[in-house]
């Protein structure tokens, strides 16, 4: 057996579920009922322009009244109004909206009609225990009615008297809802969704402070602005119309950077003016500065599906019929025109800065700081707006200086390639904790990027990627002869023995900070160079910073920053050390570093013996006598280790010339400072 049927939506099912769940908050009520009476208003304008009505259109102002004492709030306006026939079509028949009909008859003189879907009406019950609608048709002959619902399927029309055309709805406001009967609370949420539209607001009278306390005037307190400023064309603009509407939409803001005028017509209607704030380093911005409208309307401050992300850092508006709502007009649905919409904002930001970059790049470079944050967060996160924006990116140098990125190629290619062929660029993150290694860099005619933002470090992962043969390292991160590497390293002219205790001098003296690991290297760097300099690994600093930027590489967070302490050789000072080391502990290392020496060479022999064989058939006394040979060694070295760390406690050059390393990378604090002051006046003495 077969059927076939319609799928019945009755009132009573539906009520709850538009009390409930058809809107995301109680107070979009209020757009809802002002914005029929403007759909209402702007009928009648149309039929007035096509000559269907002969009526004086008169004043226009929608009115919102709110009666505390009674608990109720009217809407009224001057629109069309309705006959019965038409309250029992459009109010008694939900999602069937008057608009469709209105738009089809006038769809080429309609174009500022906002709703849609016909269910904006129902959002009154989710504030009231009763509705009201008294309407009287703008048609000669009609008559005034009224429509009354408590929130039930049933509803009641009789006959009412009403003179001027236009409907008044009257929301009964519930016990759970007293808050909507505040003045100030109507006026905020007036402001809020209706600011724009395109036929005036009121609501009550505006006031002024007269005798002492603040007293109504007899001028209506119109909410609205009539003809929002990217409704105009760009060229009766002027900078401070822009101003002007930039601090009204954003009090206490400081003047924007520049901003982005947005009119386009096909294939999709989108108008807006978007402003660049003034930031600097601070990615924690809020995200919804830039207003949604629709046809004037406010929908939601919440624009991440319609602008790239990076754009969202951006103030503003946007107002576009074309974006798919929702059908609570609250927030949007995805489709094709989304990303169409997407990829014009994105084309429309990179052009403006091109252009202000070709036309004046001593204004751009000044306004750079404050860009690059932008930029370098669409180019971060935007494949697109990086092909858009390498050309007009900059780099900036120590000194201030900017360069495009073909530009700073040019400059450096010649004296920062390495033996290998790569390009070296050096960068620093502060001009002063770096001083030392940027002045290093300096002598050898190095040029040294500023990369003091908060997106540098991913930027520069990123064009390492990008740019071929080219490689990004941190001033810092090792001795300059080794971070642009032209020809084979001087080897240290030190005995394996000698090289050791040396290592193990300062080593032993390394203080114990927390998520800090040091290690030892000694380099011949010349004499003309520092006797100790700090560095850090670039990989693992810049993993650490990626970290906090990348969730997937948490863990790197969690791993110690690894400094190496590099001792140059060939300074008096680190000479003079391991001589008094070799003079002060011959004696005491002699016989130790004999039995560590040939307990060593018969643990290699051991090694290689037991190499050779299957792991069974080395036999447990081979086994036990590896093992004891191995514990012999690490006891012995232990003893070696002992006896130097002994020594270099009491050795204050040693002492002194790491916290000098230590104190040039901002490591030196409280007591170990305090120590160190104390120790440098006493060797002056």
């Amino acid at each position: 057996m077969s059927q076939k049927g319609s799928i019945g939506v009755t009132t009573e099912n539906i009520f709850p579920v538009i009390k409930k769940f058809l809107y995301s908050d109680h107070e979009i009520f209020l757009r809802e009922m002002v914005s029929n009476a403007v759909d209402a208003t702007q009928k009648v304008k149309t039929l007035a322009q096509e000559g269907d009505f002969k009526g004086e259109l008169g004043d226009l102002t929608v009115h919102v009244n709110v009666d505390e004492k009674a608990g109720t709030i009217t809407i009224s306006d001057r629109g069309i109004g309705m006959t019965e026939e038409e309250i029992d079509k459009y109010i008694n028949q939900i999602a069937f909206s008057g608009v469709t009909d209105f738009l089809e008859k006038y769809k080429d003189n309609a174009a500022a009609i906002i709703g849609h879907f016909g269910l904006g009406f129902y959002s009154a019950f989710m504030v009231s225990s009763r509705v009201d609608i008294i309407t009287k048709s703008y048609k000669e002959g009609s008559k005034a009615v009224k429509w009354t619902c408590d929130g039930n399927p049933e509803f009641e029309i009789s006959d009412a008297e009403k003179e001027d055309r236009g409907s008044d709805i009257v929301l009964h406001i519930s016990d759970d809802c007293k808050e909507f009967l505040q003045k100030n609370k109507i006026i905020e949420l007036l402001t809020k969704y209706c600011k724009f539209m395109p036929v005036p607001v009121a609501c009550g009278k505006k006031t002024e402070w007269k005798d002492g306390k603040e007293v109504e005037t007899e001028e209506e307190n119109v909410i609205n602005s009539m003809e929002p400023l990217w409704t105009k064309t760009p060229s009766s603009l002027k900078d401070e119309d822009y101003l002007k509407f930039y601090h009204n939409l954003f009090p206490m803001q400081d003047d924007p950077l520049f901003w982005i005028h947005l009119n386009v017509d096909y294939p999709f209607t989108l108008t807006g003016i978007l402003y660049f704030p003034r930031v600097k380093s601070n990615i924690e911005l809020q995200h919804n500065k830039i207003q949604l409208y629709c046809n004037q309307v406010f929908v939601t401050d919440q624009v991440e599906g319609i602008v790239p992300d990076f754009l969202t850092l951006l103030h503003g508006v946007i107002d576009s019929p074309d974006i798919p709502l929702n059908v609570s007009r609250s927030y949007l649905q995805s489709d094709s025109n989304v990303k169409k919409i997407s990829t014009y904002i994105t084309k429309k930001v990179a052009d403006r800065l091109q252009n202000i970059f070709k036309d004046n790049r001593k204004e751009y470079e000044e306004k750079w700081d404050n860009l690059k944050l932008f930029i370098h967060y669409g180019m971060l996160s935007q494949e697109d707006f990086y092909d858009r924006a390498k050309d007009f990116a900059l780099f900036k140098d120590i000194d201030g200086k900017y360069f495009t990125y073909e530009e700073y190629k040019t400059l450096v290619k010649d004296n920062q390639t390495d033996k290998n062929g790569d390009l070296i660029y050096l960068y620093a993150t502060n001009k002063d904790d770096q001083y030392t290694y940027i002045e290093a860099a300096r002598k050898k005619g190095y040029s040294v990027l500023l990369f003091d933002g908060q997106l540098d470090v991913p930027m520069v992962s990123m064009l390492e990627q990008k740019l071929e043969k080219t490689r990004f390292t941190r001033v810092d991160a090792d001795i300059i002869d080794r971070l642009i590497v032209k020809e084979d390293v001087k080897k240290v002219d030190l005995e394996k023995e000698e090289s050791d205790k040396l290592s193990e001098v300062f080593r032993s003296q390394m203080p114990a900070l927390d998520k800090v690991q040091f290690n030892v290297e000694i380099q011949a760097l010349g004499e003309d160079t520092q006797p100790v300099l700090m560095t850090e690994s670039e990989y693992m600093r810049r993993m650490k910073t990626m970290s906090q930027f990348q969730p997937g590489m948490s863990f790197y967070g969690q791993m110690p920053d690894t400094f190496s302490l590099v001792l140059n050789a060939d300074h008096p000072l680190i000479k003079n050390v391991l001589k008094d080391a070799d003079e002060k502990l011959a004696e005491q290392l002699k016989p130790i570093s004999s039995e560590l020496k040939g307990q060593q060479a018969r643990l290699a022999a051991l090694h290689q013996a037991q190499s050779k064989k299957k792991d069974e058939e080395i036999t447990q006394e081979e086994k036990d006598d590896l093992k004891n040979t191995e514990k012999t060694v690490t006891d012995e070295q232990a003893k070696l280790n002992t006896i130097i760390a002994e020594y270099a406690k009491g050795n204050e050059t040693v002492h002194q010339l790491i916290d000098l390393a230590l104190l040039q990378n901002g490591m030196l604090k409280g007591a170990s400072l305090d120590a160190f002051l104390k120790r440098s006046v006493n060797m002056i003495k």
